[in-house]
C-alpha cells in the first residue's frame, strides 16, 4: 500500500493502515514532510509559512491535539484576532486558534515519526492496478490537492480523475518579514477586509512565543495570480503593505516570499474522501472545510475504508 503525499492527510491515512497491520510507505516529493502546514527556519528559529494555526471542534481531532499539548509540540494560542477594514481596527472574536512553538510541520513530524516515510521521491505516474511508477500494489491513496493528483492518474482513471476535477482552488503567497524590533500594537492575528494585496498578518513572535519581531503576512488570491511566476517580485510590495496596515517606521531586515499554488480548496466533491473500484484514493482538505482538522479528518476515512477494503485489523 503506497500513500503519496507527508502531509498531515496523508499521514493521517498511513497511520490507519499500519494500526491495523497493513504494510505502508508514504512517498513525498519535497525534502520534509507536512505539506502545507509548513514551516521553514531563518537564523534557526521556525516560521509557519502554510497553515497559520489549527482550530478543534471534533472529538478524536481533539484527542490528537491534546497529544501534541503533551508532547510540548502545540498550544492553545488565542480566540480573538483583529479585523482590518474601512472602519478601521475592531476586534475579531472567534473559535479558539492553536499553535506549535515549532511550527505545524513539527506536528505532522510527530505523527509520522513510527511510519515509513520517503521524502525527495517524486512519483511520476498511476495507472490502473494500481500500478504506482511500474510497481503493483493492493490500492493507493494520493493525498495532495486535486490538480497535483490529477497530473499523476492514468486517462484510464476516471472515477479518481473526476473527483479531482471536482476540486477548485486559490492561491496565496506567504512573506516572511523580520522587523529590527517590535513596533506595532500588540496583535496576535489580523484579517484584512477588502485590501488589494493582504488577507491576512499573524504575529509570529507571539505565536511562537518568543516575542521575535517577524510577521507573516498572507495575500489575497488575485494578488498571488499575478506573481506566481515570480514570487519573490511581490517582496517589496507586501512589505510595504504591512508596514501601511501597522504603521511600521522601519522597513524590514529580511523578508522571504512563498508560493502557494494551491493555497485552499474553494470547492470540492463532497464527502470526506474518495476511493473508487481501482482502490485509487483521494483525501486532503478539499473534501471539507479549508482547515487542517479537514485534512486529518479526511486522510482517517480513508485509511479505514481501505482498511476495510483490504482486510486489515
Amino acid at each position: 500500500m503506497i500513500v503519496v503525499g507527508a502531509g498531515i492527510a496523508g499521514v493521517a491515512c498511513a497511520t490507519e493502515l499500519a494500526r491495523a497491520g497493513i504494510p505502508v510507505e508514504i512517498r513525498e516529493r519535497a525534502r520534509v514532510s507536512g505539506g502545507r502546514m509548513a514551516s521553514r527556519r531563518f537564523d534557526g528559529r521556525p516560521a509557519d509559512l502554510g497553515a497559520a494555526y489549527f482550530t478543534v471542534d471534533d472529538p478524536d481531532f481533539a484527542q490528537v491535539a491534546e497529544g501534541w499539548r503533551s508532547a510540548g509540540l502545540a498550544r492553545e494560542w488565542t480566540d480573538t484576532f483583529v479585523a482590518y477594514d474601512g472602519a478601521g481596527r475592531r476586534e475579531a472574536p472567534g473559535p479558539m486558534r492553536w499553535a506549535a512553538t515549532r511550527g505545524l510541520r513539527s506536528l505532522v513530524e510527530h505523527l509520522a515519526r513510527d511510519l515509513p516515510v520517503t521524502v525527495n521521491r517524486l512519483v511520476l505516474g498511476v495507472e490502473p492496478g494500481p500500478v504506482v511508477d511500474g510497481r503493483a500494489c493492493e490500492a493507493v491513496a494520493l493525498a495532495m490537492p486535486g490538480p497535483q493528483a490529477a497530473l499523476l492518474l492514468a486517462p484510464t482513471l476516471g472515477a479518481a480523475t473526476r473527483a479531482t476535477q471536482a476540486q477548485r482552488w486559490s492561491p496565496s503567497l506567504a512573506a516572511v518579514l523580520r522587523f529590527p524590533a517590535r513596533r506595532w500594537a500588540a496583535f496576535r492575528g489580523a484579517f484584512v477586509n477588502d485590501h488589494p494585496v493582504l488577507n491576512l498578518v499573524c504575529d509570529d513572535g507571539d505565536r511562537r512565543g518568543d516575542d521575535a519581531p517577524v510577521l507573516v503576512a498572507h495575500t489575497t488570491p488575485d494578488y498571488a495570480a499575478g506573481h506566481l511566476a515570480l514570487p519573490t517580485g511581490a517582496g517589496p510590495a507586501v512589505e510595504e503593505a504591512v508596514r501601511d496596515l501597522l504603521g511600521l517606521p522601519e522597513p524590514a531586515e529580511h523578508v522571504h516570499v512563498h508560493r502557494w499554488t494551491y493555497a485552499k480548496p474553494t470547492a470540492g466533491p463532497g464527502g470526506t474522501y474518495h476511493l473508487d473500484a481501482d482502490s485509487v484514493g483521494l483525501a486532503g482538505d478539499a473534501f471539507g472545510k479549508p482547515r487542517v482538522q479537514s485534512a486529518w479528518r479526511s486522510g482517517r476515512d480513508l485509511g479505514r475504508a481501505l482498511v476495510t477494503r483490504l482486510g486489515g485489523g
